[in-house]
């Protein structure tokens, strides 16, 4: 596969949660097949779904990759377990959670992975710091911009740049 550039987010609000973001963020930049070009600014972010728990930091990152999809979420997948990611509850707290948010125009639907990611549209906790990033980049299902889809989204009053 040639190289493919895409989006990863990741939240975390137990522990050192800036620690957490820099361990993932290094320990995924550590191939030669995934490389990250460059982060978001770091954002504090009220819970989403499950409102009683401490507030989250989160992080978008532009990468490059030769690996495929799968490949990558099983990736990540492991890199969350290693760190001492646990199941819970649904939108509950975690240690860290890493998304694939976009993989350049590409549009996945297989079972446990969707690609642009399913949510995308309506996490402010995403869009701000992904329209940071990438305010041109075209949603490849609803054909709008991230800086048009951040504009719109309920909840940007509960996401706040970390001074």
């Amino acid at each position: 596969m040639s190289r493919m550039a895409g989006y990863l987010g990741f939240g975390t609000n137990l522990g050192d949660r800036k620690k957490n973001l820099g361990q993932a963020i290094n320990a995924l930049n550590d191939r030669p097949d995934l490389t990250i070009l460059r982060t978001s600014g770091i954002y504090e972010t009220a819970p989403w779904g499950l409102t009683d728990q401490p507030d989250f930091l989160n992080i978008v990152a532009e990468f490059e990759t030769s690996i495929l999809p799968d490949e990558l979420l099983e990736r990540v997948k492991r890199l969350e377990q290693s760190m001492g990611r646990e199941a819970g509850p649904r939108f509950g707290p975690r240690l860290i959670d890493i998304d694939i948010l976009l993989l350049g125009d590409l549009v996945v639907e297989e079972p446990g992975l969707k690609v642009p990611h399913a949510s995308l549209h309506e996490r402010a906790f995403v869009l701000v710091p992904l329209a940071e990033l990438a305010p041109d980049a075209v949603h490849p299902v609803l054909g709008k911009t991230i800086a048009d889809l951040a504009g719109q989204v309920d909840g940007l009053d509960g996401v706040k740049p970390l001074v």
